[in-house]
């Protein structure tokens, strides 16, 4: 079976169903994947993207932002490079009020057995499973 890469833009044609002509065509392509023809690859900055459209562009709540994205990466058909890590940052963005890059970031630290970030970004306190560290107290991490 053939498979390719989808940008942002035919993804939010087809899920926003405008501007018309647009969402049309987009349709075309998803039934494709539907019927069988064709595996559509969904890059983790493409969600990325798709995410700060839908919040800042369309002002979707990120409640409707996760269920939306969640259930169009659920597809038969669609690929992702590491879909559980996709899915866990979409719950963590939904769940815990944090940006999603810093969502997506703690759901690969998690996968990858890392448990700590240094970051000045103090929203990684709310993510579990990790800790963040100011970096001006590296001293306290290393154990030179």
């Amino acid at each position: 079976m053939d498979k390719a890469c989808v940008d942002a833009n035919v993804i939010l044609r087809f899920l926003l169903n405008d501007p018309l002509p647009m969402a049309q065509e987009a349709a075309t392509l998803f039934q494709a994947v539907v019927n069988g023809q064709l595996i559509l690859l969904v890059d983790d900055l493409i969600v990325a993207e798709m995410v700060w459209v839908l919040k800042s562009f369309y002002k979707q709540d990120i409640t409707t932002i996760a269920a939306t994205l969640r259930d169009f990466l659920l597809q038969e058909g669609i690929e992702t490079a590491d879909k559980p890590t996709i899915l866990h940052a979409l719950t963590l963005f939904e769940t815990k009020n944090v940006d999603f890059i810093d969502a997506l970031l703690t759901a690969r630290m998690i996968t990858k057995g890392i448990s700590t970030v240094f970051s000045f970004d103090r929203h990684f306190d709310r993510l579990p499973l990790i800790q963040r560290v100011n970096p001006g107290d590296v001293a306290s991490f290393t154990s030179t």
